[in-house]
């Protein structure tokens, strides 16, 4: 199909390889949980994680016409309300907010193939998914993240074939020199890779919400995570024009 946009995950993975006990006081039938794997990020979960938001927003697609859908984890899921003035401006666009808090790439897959892309028609989709994905659990590798981020893109344009997507970077988190902060750089330099000049056009906008020694005001994140009021509308800000061309 023209203008189709198609990731081979495993060959994502291959080139990029350079950046590669119980409690005697807990049940013994306590489930353990599975080791991560380079192809944890981009399977499926094999249950559904957080079904009363999958039935929110297979009601939300029933309500009417979805002309921008913002997919990701909670630093999308929390737009609408910390900062609703911000969020309002997308008015015009018919909006619709699919992020959940907590999610990782595999679980925005489940919900991507499970029903939530198959009756709408968004002109352009908005996607930030991976922050989740590392940090976790000591074997986290960025490169597993980018790969599912990789996933859920080719998974949009396979069922959205007339979409555009704006790929997001990973915003900024924690301090400057931390692991996470180097993670995340890490994730933003291989997805950035996924602008096709096309149907996908990658922005990281990360630099507004850094001082000028490239930390975290709190007023912008008081946690160094999720964004305050003041940091939704720099987001709002650094995208609308974008997103207005897009939405073309």
């Amino acid at each position: 199909m023209p203008g189709r946009c198609t990731v081979n995950v495993g060959l994502l993975m291959l080139l990029l390889s350079p950046f590669t006990a119980v409690s005697a006081q807990e049940p013994a039938t306590r489930p353990t949980v599975p080791p991560r794997t380079p192809d944890s990020a981009v399977t499926a979960a094999p249950s559904q994680r957080g079904p009363a938001r999958h039935e929110q927003f297979m009601y939300r697609i029933k309500e009417g016409e979805v002309g921008l859908l913002f997919l990701g984890d909670s630093i999308t899921d929390f737009w609408p309300r910390t900062g609703e003035n911000s969020w309002l401006k997308f008015a015009p666009f018919h909006p619709a907010n699919f992020g959940v808090s907590g999610e990782r790439t595999e679980q925005l897959l489940w919900r991507l193939t499970n029903g939530e892309l198959d009756a709408v028609h968004p002109k352009l989709v908005v996607l930030m998914i991976g922050t989740n994905n590392i940090g976790q659990r000591p074997a986290d590798k960025p490169e597993w993240a980018a790969a599912g981020v990789a996933k859920v893109l080719e998974t949009i344009h396979q069922r959205l074939p007339d979409s555009k997507v704006l790929l997001l970077g990973v915003f900024p988190r924690d301090l400057k020199d931390s692991s996470k902060r180097a993670d995340v750089n890490k994730i933003n330099v291989i997805i950035s890779r996924l602008d096709d000049g096309h149907k996908t056009r990658y922005m990281d906008i990360g630099r507004v919400f850094l001082d000028a020694d490239g930390e975290i005001p709190a007023d912008i994140m008081a946690d160094k995570l999720h964004p305050t009021a003041k940091g939704y509308d720099l987001w709002y800000d650094a995208i609308h024009a974008t997103v207005k061309e897009m939405m073309q």
